[in-house]
């Protein structure tokens, strides 16, 4: 344990300053969608279309990306994925800064959904490897708490009015994270691999990353549909009631100030703020009750609770809907816990395939929620009920499959499946 004690600090504070990048990069295309897709010519509906449709782009280039690094992670080790991924984003998030045209735009973002895709799930089983059980839902929380600061900086920056000559505010905003990112490579010298990883070398003939047994397996696909399930809520909040609070201010009738109008970056980073503070709110209330479940649970009846005050309050004027979308980044902020629950469900040889490919098939899971709230905004006639609806399923859905799920707070992780 001597060598642990010594590594787990470096490997959250990568682990944090990497999701912190993952994290502004993920976000910023909300922040600047509308700006971006103007400034290439599509406006009006044509910029909502092309906005969801490059969102889906993103997406499913996660869950290829989640597929790749987990595999990789229990094959090759934590690190490797850590840094490739981070690699990976970068880049792509600086050459977006450069593009010109909506086809070269649908491919970076589908090249950055990849790279995104890695860092978290890595980090994670980095660090819950190294850390004793005991604390290490701690660990956890510091990564995601200021991981989730990334996406105020993508509001903060999305939303400033830079003066470079002819140089675009969302080509920089896009610079800025590249730059971010890569200098993060920087620290890879001090960070060692898990010593549990290191260990199961030495177990002969142990399949690692076998990501078709999650499927194949009833007991782990079991257990692999829960986790999957209990994290949609987060990204339904996210997904569409943030992203496209422009929208829903409109049909809201927002009050707002002459001269002023809802602004997406705004939206994202009163969210990502109620997220940040969410994160270490349900991570310590999970350690203190030393229950994952009842600490994702709670949270899960706050985002409902919370998504139908953004929804169905009357009069609302604009101070008051971006205190919606911090309360509902707030209700919605269990993304720590849930990525710790995923972790701590799988042995050592499928740990980092599990953990990296859970949040990314949530994250993913845009793809289908998006069809089902357009569907039920059309048969209703109000975007404001097909969010309701789709709010309601999902998170039924998640506190159905808590109710199935084994507590995991006191999981040794040092064992193989």
């Amino acid at each position: 344990m001597g060598l642990e004690k010594k590594t787990y600090i470096p490997a959250i504070i990568v682990s944090a300053l990497g999701y912190f990048v993952d994290i502004y990069d993920l976000i910023l295309f909300g922040v600047i969608r509308v700006q971006s897709l103007e400034s290439l010519g599509y406006k009006g509906a044509d910029n909502t279309i092309l906005g969801e449709w490059l969102i889906s782009i993103q997406m499913f280039g996660m869950l290829l990306g989640g597929i790749l690094w987990g595999v990789l992670g229990d094959k090759k080790g934590r690190l490797s994925v850590l840094f490739g991924s981070i690699l990976m984003y970068s880049v792509a998030n600086f050459v977006n800064g450069f593009i010109n045209s909506i086809e070269s735009y649908a491919f970076w973002r589908f090249i950055a959904g990849i790279g995104l895709a890695g860092e978290l799930g890595a980090g994670i089983t980095l660090v819950s490897e190294l850390m004793p059980k005991e604390i290490r839902g701690y660990g956890s929380t510091i990564i995601a708490a200021f991981g989730l600061l990334g996406g105020i900086t993508a509001g903060l920056i999305g939303n400033y009015e830079w003066n470079i000559g002819n140089f675009e505010n969302w080509r920089l905003a896009y610079v800025i994270g590249g730059i971010m990112g890569l200098s993060l490579l920087i620290l890879r010298i001090g960070v060692h691999e898990s010593g549990i990883f290191e260990k199961s070398k030495e177990i002969e003939n142990l399949k690692k990353g076998d990501f078709l047994s999650l499927f194949t397996d009833k007991e782990k696909f079991k257990k692999y549909l829960q986790c999957i399930t209990i994290g949609i809520p987060t990204w339904v909040a996210v997904g569409i009631l943030i992203l496209f609070a422009p929208e829903f201010a409109k049909v809201l009738n927002v009050e707002v100030p002459e001269g002023e109008k809802v602004k997406a970056g705004t939206a994202v980073m009163m969210a990502y703020a109620g997220l940040t503070v969410g994160d270490i709110f349900s991570g310590v209330i999970s350690q203190i009750l030393k229950s994952r479940k009842k600490a994702v649970a709670l949270f899960i009846i706050l985002t409902v609770l919370f998504s139908a005050l953004y929804l169905f309050s009357p009069h609302v004027t604009l101070q008051t809907f971006y205190i919606f979308c911090f309360l509902i980044g707030f209700g919605a902020g269990f993304w720590a816990v849930f990525v710790t629950v995923a972790s701590e469900n799988f042995g050592t040889n499928i740990r980092a395939t599990a953990t990296t490919t859970i949040p990314n098939f949530v994250r993913g899971s845009v793809t289908l929620i998006l069809p089902i709230y357009n569907f039920f905004s059309y048969i209703t006639g109000n975007i404001l009920y097909g969010a309701l609806i789709v709010t309601l399923i999902f998170a039924g859905i998640a506190l159905l499959s808590l109710t199935q799920m084994k507590e995991t707070f006191h999981n040794d992780l040092d064992f193989v499946e």
